[in-house]
């Protein structure tokens, strides 16, 4: 994706954005789930529970998706309640 600030980009390309980063927040959640499990069976079957660490940071990786995707609502939010009040 390019960086563009968001100020710049049209309501429709906004919306478009909010599409592929939730879509792609969804797909990233669930094979994570999927690698949650795989490891929970591993710290169970070995009794290695340091790897119980991994969990928190692995969930770090969502976090610049997650505060981008805030960030594309609050604007899309914010451009409507603009054409809403030039009514």
């Amino acid at each position: 994706m390019k960086n563009n600030k968001l100020s710049e980009l049209s309501l429709t390309e906004l919306n478009k954005q909010k599409k592929q980063l939730g879509g792609l927040l969804i797909g990233s959640a669930t094979v994570m789930l999927f690698l949650f499990g795989a490891l929970l069976y591993l710290i169970v079957k070995k009794q290695n529970f340091v790897l119980l660490a991994v969990i928190p940071g692995c969930m770090l990786a969502w976090l610049p998706v997650a505060i981008k995707l805030s960030q594309l609502n609050t604007e899309i939010k914010l451009r409507g309640s603009e054409t809403n009040s030039g009514l």
